[in-house]
């Protein structure tokens, strides 16, 4: 059993055969020279001690010495053994507001994109906890049922926008029963990360969070916006147009409600942490995880592969630098042995 580290570079073993390829080429230049020279077997005679075997050699030693280099790079692995690996997390639903009050701009560079890498820096610093995501509005949409592949995670996250939900509103209510719908082990500790404004967030959301507390779920809700609030921009191709106005022709303003959503993480006797710093919200995060039972998800075998790279690499060194001390005249002890029963000229 192997792998390759590095597999892109085995295109580099091209270069042995056009080596050869000029070495060929030289070779029937000089013999083409020596015979417009004069007699080829007169020449052999005025040089003596080269030999025809070693520049053979030589190159042969060049060309094994750049194959082991090459290889090297490449890092061949060789599996030894099998592993056991036991996995030890949460179940953890992002639950994040898409409603057109996140467009505003009261935080950089928008409520939602704040949103985004606030989940997104958490994502990263996760271990092996599994995963879901729930986009709501004025109702709830199921983005990612739960996982373990946090890349899938975070491009399902990007692709998030406000036109994702058509009904528009804060369900607060509706994202937590349908996050609580993705978690499918009883045994498991469960855990939602709800993002939002917390503007309109309805009369139902707190019974939803005491009816989430009562299935064994923790709330942490990550406030995003301001509480002096800001417009809704209406853009189009980036470039803002105009601001979203009421009936009456005035502009919106947006604000976060920070109170609301503390009440939600205190029915479940979770936790509020206001989103202005990505970093101070992943530090949140990361402490009430360490409070969090873990739970085994699964145990697998994996294969333990151990690098090679050392020894193509000590061989084509030793190579190399035998070939830089090979000469190219005839082997004196050689010669005697006359392998070939061959008559001094």
């Amino acid at each position: 059993m192997y792998e390759l580290d590095e597999p892109k570079y085995l295109y580099l073993l091209g270069i042995v055969p056009v080596l050869v390829l000029l070495y060929l080429i030289n070779l029937w230049w000089q013999r083409k020279k020596q015979r417009e020279f004069g007699n080829t077997e007169l020449v052999k005679r005025l040089t003596p001690e080269r030999s025809v075997f070693k520049p053979a050699l030589k190159l042969a030693f060049v060309l094994l010495g750049l194959s082991g280099i090459i290889i090297a790079l490449v890092n061949p692995k060789i599996g030894t053994k099998t592993e056991t690996v036991k996995r030890e997390g949460i179940d953890i639903v992002f639950a994040i507001d898409v409603s057109k009050s996140m467009l505003a701009e009261d935080v950089a560079p928008s409520r939602l994109e704040k949103s985004k890498q606030i989940v997104s820096q958490i994502i990263n610093e996760l271990g092996n906890d599994r995963i879901g995501i729930v986009g709501y509005a004025g109702s709830a949409y199921p983005v990612l049922p739960i996982t373990s592949d946090y890349s899938v995670a975070k491009m399902f996250l990007q692709n998030m926008n406000t036109d994702m939900v058509s009904s528009q509103g804060t369900a607060i209510s509706e994202a937590l029963e349908l996050a609580t719908s993705f978690f499918d082990d009883p045994q498991t500790s469960k855990l939602v990360i709800l993002v939002s404004d917390g503007e309109d967030h309805g009369q139902d959301s707190i019974e939803a969070a005491r009816l989430a507390k009562e299935k064994g779920i923790k709330i942490i809700t990550v406030g995003v916006g301001t509480e002096k609030g800001g417009p809704i921009p209406l853009k189009r191709n980036g470039i803002t147009e105009s601001f979203k106005r009421d009936k009456n022709g005035e502009v919106v303003v947006t604000k976060m409600y920070p109170n609301e959503l503390k009440a939600i993480a205190e029915a479940t006797k979770g936790g509020y942490v206001y989103g202005g710093s990505t970093r101070d919200v992943e530090q949140y995060v990361s402490k009430a995880l360490e409070n969090v039972e873990k739970t085994e998800f699964e145990s697998k075998e994996i294969s333990l592969y151990d690098s090679q790279f050392q020894w193509f690499l000590g061989a084509a060194f030793v190579l190399l630098f035998l070939e830089i001390f090979m000469l190219e005249k005839r082997t004196a002890w050689i010669r005697k042995l006359n392998l070939f029963n061959e008559k001094e000229q």
